[in-house]
C-alpha cells in the first residue's frame, strides 16, 4: 500500500513539473523561419495557462527565457499577460545553428539564472545546419535532435504524456522544406504541411530525431552570373560591328 502511494505521489510530482514547463498548461513552440541564405529568425511562442500566472517557477522561467533571448540580439513582444513571442535573428546558417544551441544550452541558462534558483529537467539537445551552394541555388539541411526522456511519465501511470505535453518545432522556407525523416528504431516520425511551414509534434519521454532540407535562390550567384551574361553580350555585339576601313 505504501508503495502504491509512493509511485502515485511520484507521478504527481512528475505531472507537476512537466504542467510548469511544457505540458497543456504551456504552449510552447520553436520555429525557425528563412527569409533568405543570409537572413531569418527564431521564433518561440510561449502561451501560459492562466492558473500558471502567480507561479513563482513559472514567472522565473519566462524572466530566463528574456534574459538568454536578449543576450542574443532578440526581442520579446508580449502579446497578452500570458503569451509572449522571442524572436532572434540570425544572418545565415552558421549565425543559426551557433545561435540556437547557444539558447538552449545549459551554460547560457546558468548565466543568466540571477538570485533565483531554477532547476528544471535535464533536456540535451543539438542542432546542425549543413549548406551547399549550387551557384544560382542554395541548399539548406536541418538536423535536430533532442532528447526529452527527463519529461516522460512511467510506463505504469494512468497519464499518457502524449496528452500533457504541447511541444512543436517548425521550419519555414520560401519554397518551403522537405521531411528527410524516415523510420527511427521502427517508428515513422511524422510532420504535417501548414503553407511553406512545416511542423513537428515533438514526443516526451524519448530521444527525437528530425532532419529536413529546402532549396532558396541564392542572389549572389544570381547576380554574378545576370553580369556574366551582360558582358558577354556587350563582346557579342561588339565583335558583330563591321570594321571600317579608312
Amino acid at each position: 500500500m505504501i508503495a502504491k502511494l509512493a509511485r502515485l505521489l511520484k507521478h504527481f510530482i512528475i505531472l507537476f513539473v512537466v504542467c510548469l514547463i511544457t505540458s497543456g498548461c504551456v504552449n510552447y513552440d520553436v520555429g525557425v523561419q528563412f527569409d533568405s541564405p543570409n537572413g531569418g529568425a527564431i521564433v518561440q511562442k510561449i502561451q501560459l495557462d492562466d492558473r500558471l500566472l502567480t507561479s513563482g517557477t513559472s514567472q522565473t522561467w519566462l524572466a530566463n527565457i528574456e534574459q538568454r533571448t536578449r543576450k542574443l540580439q532578440g526581442k520579446i513582444r508580449k502579446v497578452s499577460s500570458n503569451e509572449i513571442i522571442a524572436t532572434i535573428p540570425f544572418s545565415n546558417g552558421q549565425d543559426l545553428e551557433k545561435k540556437f544551441n547557444e539558447f538552449f544550452s545549459t551554460e547560457l541558462a546558468a548565466k543568466v539564472r540571477g538570485k533565483k534558483s531554477l532547476e528544471l529537467p535535464k533536456i540535451d539537445s543539438k542542432f546542425v545546419v549543413q549548406q551547399g551552394n549550387f551557384i544560382v541555388l542554395e541548399r539548406t539541411r536541418l538536423i535536430y535532435d533532442i532528447d526529452l526522456r527527463s519529461l516522460g511519465i512511467a510506463a505504469d501511470s494512468p497519464i499518457s504524456p502524449n496528452s500533457l505535453l504541447d511541444l512543436q518545432f517548425s521550419v519555414e522556407a520560401p519554397w518551403g522544406a522537405q521531411s528527410l525523416n524516415r523510420t527511427k528504431n521502427g517508428v515513422v516520425i511524422p510532420a504535417r504541411r501548414n503553407g511553406k511551414q512545416l511542423i513537428w509534434t515533438l514526443q516526451p519521454g524519448v530521444q527525437n530525431h528530425i532532419e529536413t532540407a529546402f532549396w532558396m535562390p541564392n542572389p549572389l550567384g544570381i547576380g554574378a552570373l545576370v553580369i556574366a551574361a551582360i558582358v558577354a553580350a556587350g563582346i557579342f555585339f561588339k565583335k558583330q560591328q563591321p570594321v571600317t576601313v579608312s
